[in-house]
């Protein structure tokens, strides 16, 4: 293998590795784009899943209260 031949390897091996860094660049860029998506979704989720617990604390508050109303009734009867 002469010198040139070599020289020629090498410059495809550094031509591919480069092909490569561009491609893991692009997925790392993609892999953040995605993750930045990901928590403000997650944001979104938690802040409504207290929203619904809030709620869910609300009815059951109520329900008690309509409940001892109604044993209450039932008291005077």
């Amino acid at each position: 293998m002469g010198k040139d031949d070599t020289q020629g390897l090498q410059e495809q091996d550094l031509r591919a590795l480069e092909v490569r860094v561009e491609e893991l660049i692009r997925a790392c860029t993609h892999l953040k784009d995605e993750n930045k998506t990901l928590r403000a979704r997650e944001h979104e989720l938690v802040s409504e899943r207290d929203r619904l617990a809030g709620k869910n604390d609300e009815a059951r508050q109520r329900v008690e209260g309509m409940i001892a109303r109604l044993k209450g009734l039932e008291d005077e009867a």
